[in-house]
């Protein structure tokens, strides 16, 4: 099944109800990442436990990294998110956050 392009004018219960049909839940201390196909802008849902809020960040050069399948659902590590949202490159993050290769 191809998954739906994603709507970067969603808002938080739009992205919250898209979570949802996608995943079964949005489950707590968890984040879901979201990025338009020309990769320089991504949001963000988290559940930080108590609630949801959505963040929403866009690069004035350059591309988020994404893995080699778009489409694909990854899982990252705390240490591998906060090097996305800061445009490094987080596949290549390994224990204790550092980076193996470049």
């Amino acid at each position: 099944m191809a998954a739906q392009p994603f709507d970067m004018r969603m808002g938080s219960e739009a992205v919250l109800a898209r979570v949802v049909s996608v995943f079964g839940a949005a489950l707590p201390h968890h984040a879901y990442v979201f990025a338009n196909r020309r990769a320089n802008r991504m949001k963000a849902l988290v559940h930080d436990g108590i609630g949801v809020w959505l963040v929403a960040h866009r690069l004035n050069a350059g591309k988020f990294v994404w893995g080699s399948d778009a489409s694909a659902t990854l899982r990252l590590s705390k240490t591998q998110l906060d090097a996305l949202v800061l445009g490094l490159p987080w596949q290549l993050l390994g224990e204790a956050g550092v980076i193996r290769v470049i």
